[in-house]
């Protein structure tokens, strides 16, 4: 009979409400904490995940991301690893960061928001496009596949809302248009499965 392989699994999830998102900043690099509520959204995903097991967990440079994870972590001793892997950081907004989606709004009007916010082929002046974070979150993928079959593990991402959504475009064999338009929950997980 042949070896049936076993299957192992990536638990994705974004980082709870933050102080810029509460605000409607465009946060893109910049370091806000979460707020009370992020907080309650980062317990949310640690029940969603209190019963599965994973032995690696990644994570990114920013505090909303490590702050998520920390809740997360706190049901799993088997996890030994942490990564910091900024590959799967947030989308740069470049001049954008810190400014309010109404600023942006009031001076370029809601359709060039639209584009912006919304666009595959649209960075800011200084930023990335959806496009540009496909072509990080790419290799980050084809090094975390490698890993997880190498350790023969299970992973968990505490990312951010467009790494995740090329994440998922990968994954779920989505078009552009489709990933465009996702929104990204604040206290959802997304479960995918690879063979070992």
């Amino acid at each position: 009979m042949k070896n049936k392989k076993k299957k192992l699994y990536i638990y994705l999830f974004r980082h709870g409400q933050s102080t810029f998102n509460r605000d409607k900043k465009f946060t893109g690099w910049l370091n806000p904490p979460l707020t009370k509520k992020g907080i309650s959204q980062a317990k949310t995903i640690a029940e969603k995940l209190k019963s599965k097991k994973f032995q690696i967990a990644f994570e990114t440079k920013l505090k909303r991301s490590k702050q998520t994870l920390k809740e997360v972590l706190k049901y799993h001793p088997e996890c030994k690893k942490i990564i910091v892997d900024n590959r799967m950081i947030e989308r740069n907004y470049g001049i954008l960061n810190g400014k309010t989606h109404n600023e942006f709004i009031k001076k370029f009007g809601k359709e060039e928001y639209d584009i912006i916010h919304r666009g595959w082929n649209n960075p800011p002046q200084k930023g990335e496009s959806f496009s540009m974070v496909e072509k990080r979150v790419k290799p980050f993928m084809k090094y975390l596949f490698k890993l997880m079959r190498k350790n023969k593990c299970n992973v968990a991402i505490s990312a951010h809302g467009n790494s995740i959504r090329l994440f998922r475009k990968i994954m779920e064999k989505a078009s552009i248009e489709q990933t465009c338009r996702w929104f990204i929950p604040y206290d959802k997980v997304f479960i995918y499965s690879i063979k070992s």
